[in-house]
């Protein structure tokens, strides 16, 4: 029985994704002779049937959607792909997507950083308090998040006749979406570094200050090098979040094409306009940023991995002449 074009391409892109897992699982597994002998007792044939339990299920509702999104946008050729994303109203969706993450993600990357430093390195009143506050996105709805800003920034809101009188507009306009976009973000930085550094503790930035660093010298020379790796993994979590956003998008955007619609939007917009091709191809673009925040994702794991072990198989330093002179002068002399 002969495959339809749709199902042919369907099936290449789903090899693409395996053969893609594939290579980056090769990429970031350990060596042979550094795996861990597996601790379980069950025996072969029941973890072989859990592991394709796990594989089916992935493949189902992970693989197949997302191999439905590439085949779909390229259901009528590349040339109505590319026509699709070359339209004024998805680039100008493009273009607030990415100017919403160019400015959320580094707000939340200051944030999250001093937020954690003041968390981990330091004991003060309402701390409790604020690690609530930070973890309140993660319980608010986006959409509720979007009507927040409204209550506040809207013409019949707090601050609305003010701005008004002033020829300021935040809802229905681009502060607005970016205010929303910064609330429902800025938990991730914060939250992948916290842990982190309650678990470094604060010795070396303590040994540095003894030493004569400065503030900044200590956290550019010792802190920052040390969290590197979680930091890169939060920045990308975040801008991942910002560019995916679309509840609370929504409620603050009022959807204007071409000027207050971002990616999640436009896509809606298309869709619910029976324009499937031009949809999916919108949507292939945040596919796409899934994909590649993955693979970002898997390699700043393994080289944090990397270096974790590295550090720890380390030799530990042999004492120096000068060093062993000053503990001997140290050592009291018996008469």
């Amino acid at each position: 029985m002969a495959l339809s074009p749709q199902e042919a391409l369907l099936l290449k892109i789903i090899g693409a994704v395996l053969v893609a897992v594939l290579v980056l699982y090769r990429l970031t597994a350990p060596p042979k002779g550094r795996r861990e002998k597996l601790t379980t007792t069950e025996p072969r044939a029941v973890r072989w049937i859990l592991t394709g339990i796990a594989l089916i299920f992935i493949g189902l509702f992970l693989v197949l959607p997302l191999a439905a999104v590439f085949t779909e946008a390229l259901r009528k050729g590349w040339d109505a792909y590319v026509a699709g994303l070359q339209e004024p109203d998805a680039w100008s969706a493009i273009k607030l997507t990415l100017i919403t993450a160019l400015i959320a993600v580094p707000v939340n990357l200051v944030f999250g950083v001093a937020a954690a430093w003041c968390i981990a390195k330091f004991e003060f009143r309402g701390k409790a308090f604020l690690i609530t506050l930070i973890d309140l996105p993660f319980s608010i709805s986006p959409v509720v998040a979007g009507l927040m800003y409204v209550l506040v920034f809207g013409a019949h809101g707090w601050f609305g006749p003010w701005l008004a009188e002033h020829d300021i507009k935040i809802i229905f306009a681009v502060p607005g979406i970016v205010l929303a976009t910064i609330f429902v973000t800025f938990p991730f930085i914060a939250r992948e570094l916290i842990p982190l550094m309650q678990a470094q503790g604060s010795d070396e930035e303590q040994a540095a200050i003894v030493l004569g660093a400065t503030g900044w010298q200590t956290f550019w020379k010792v802190t920052v090098p040390n969290i590197k790796w979680g930091l890169l993994y939060g920045v990308i979590l975040c801008n991942a979040r910002a560019m995916g956003e679309f509840g609370a998008v929504s409620v603050v955007s009022g959807h204007i094409r071409g000027q207050t619609n971002t990616i999640p939007l436009h896509v809606e917009i298309l869709y619910n306009e029976y324009q499937s091709v031009a949809a999916f191809a919108a949507a292939s673009l945040l596919a796409l940023l899934a994909l590649v925040t993955l693979v970002i994702k898997s390699v700043a794991e393994w080289r944090a991995e990397q270096q974790a072990k590295a550090a720890a198989d380390l030799p530990p330093e042999r004492p120096t002449a000068s060093s062993q002179a000053s503990q001997a002068s140290q050592v009291p002399q018996v008469s």
